[in-house]
C-alpha cells in the first residue's frame, strides 16, 4: 500500500492559535505609568503610587491589544463568541475576556502530493500540485473547524486523487490548465462552507515509472522516423518526376544527353591525375557529339547567305 504523504500544515498545534504581534503602544503606556508612579513616590514619598502604577500598568498591558491588518482575533466572553477583533488597537476586558484564536487572511499556499495514483486507463502516476487559498470568513473557519488548514489540505489531497483516478494519462499531460480549473472548483465548493476561499490550483510535475517513460521515448522516436521515411519517400517521388520529364527532354536531343556526360565526365576531371574508366561505346559516341558541337561553332553561313544544306561527318 502506499504511503499517504502528510501535508506540512498538519501539526500537532493548529496553526490558526498564532501570537499577536508585539505590541510597542502597550509596552510604551506600561513604561510610561511605571516611570510616571515612580517618579510620584519619590516626590510624595508614599508607596502607594508605586502599587497604583503597577497594578494600572498591568491592566494595560491585559486589556488594550493590536494586531495586524491581514490579523483577524477571535474574543471569548466567558467562553461565549464575543466577536472578531482587528485590524489595528482594540481593547478586552481583562480576566473575564479572552483570546482564543488569531487568523491570517492572506493568500497561503500548500502543497499536496500523490504517489502511485492509477489513471483512469490504469497507468500509476506520482502527481505534485500547489493550492492557493485563503480564509475570507475567519467566523466560521474557527467556529466549524478545529484546523482549519489541516483540512484544507487533506481535502485538497482527496480531491486530486478523485481527479487523477477519472482522468486519462494523455489529458493530465496535455490539458494541465482543464485539470487545474476543474481541481480548484471541486476544492473550492468543499470549502466554501468552512468560510475558506481557493483561488488557484496548478499541477506542479506528473511523474511517469521508468518503464513507461522508455516506452513512450521509443514511441516518439518510432513516430520520427516513421515521419522522416515519409519525407524521404516524398523527395524520392519528385526528384524521380524531374528525371521522367528529363528523359523526355534528352529522348528528343540525344546529343544534348552526350553533351551533358562530356560536361560531367569534365567536372569529375578537374583533379588532375584521376583515371576513369568507360565503355568503348560511351567514348565513341561523346567523340562524334564532340566533333558535331565543333563544326557547329566553325561552320557558321556568310551573312545574306543561304543556308548550306549537308551532312557533317565525325
Amino acid at each position: 500500500m502506499p504511503d499517504f504523504p502528510v501535508p506540512p500544515s498538519m501539526s500537532l498545534v493548529p496553526s490558526m492559535k498564532r501570537k499577536l504581534p508585539l505590541n510597542t503602544i502597550s509596552a510604551s503606556i506600561v513604561a510610561a505609568l511605571l516611570l510616571l508612579s515612580a517618579g510620584l513616590t519619590a516626590m510624595t514619598r508614599q508607596p502607594g503610587w508605586v502599587i497604583g502604577g503597577v497594578v494600572l500598568a498591568v491592566l494595560v498591558h491585559m486589556s488594550l491589544k493590536m494586531c495586524n491588518s491581514w490579523q483577524r482575533v477571535l474574543v471569548l466572553r466567558a467562553g461565549k463568541i464575543q466577536g472578531l477583533r482587528g485590524p489595528g488597537l482594540f481593547l478586552i476586558v481583562p480576566f473575564l475576556d479572552q483570546i482564543d484564536a488569531v487568523v491570517d487572511q492572506r493568500i497561503r499556499t500548500v502543497p499536496v502530493h500523490t504517489r502511485q495514483t492509477l489513471t483512469r486507463d490504469t497507468t500509476p502516476v506520482d502527481v505534485d500540485a500547489v493550492v492557493f487559498w485563503m480564509v475570507h470568513d475567519p467566523l466560521r473557519a474557527i467556529t466549524e473547524l478545529d484546523n482549519y488548514e489541516g483540512s484544507v489540505s487533506m481535502v485538497a489531497l482527496t480531491t486530486l486523487r478523485e481527479v487523477v483516478g477519472s482522468s486519462d494519462l494523455a489529458t493530465l499531460l496535455e490539458d494541465r490548465r482543464r485539470i487545474d480549473g476543474e481541481l480548484r472548483d471541486l476544492i473550492e465548493s468543499k470549502t466554501r462552507e468552512w468560510g475558506v476561499t481557493v483561488q488557484a490550483v496548478e499541477i506542479r510535475d506528473v511523474q511517469l515509472p521508468d518503464s513507461l517513460q522508455d516506452a513512450m521515448s521509443r514511441q516518439a522516436q518510432a513516430e520520427r522516423e516513421r515521419s522522416a521515411r515519409v519525407t524521404l519517400a516524398s523527395a524520392e517521388r519528385e526528384v524521380a518526376h524531374e528525371l521522367a520529364q528529363a528523359a523526355k527532354t534528352y529522348e528528343a536531343a540525344p546529343i544534348a544527353l552526350q553533351i551533358l556526360q562530356i560536361n560531367r565526365i569534365f567536372e569529375m576531371n578537374k583533379n588532375r591525375g584521376t583515371t576513369i574508366l568507360m565503355p568503348t561505346t560511351m567514348a565513341d559516341a561523346m567523340t562524334s557529339a564532340t566533333a558535331f558541337a565543333a563544326a557547329m561553332q566553325t561552320v557558321q553561313p556568310e551573312p545574306g547567305a543561304p543556308a548550306a544544306t549537308g551532312e557533317v561527318s565525325g
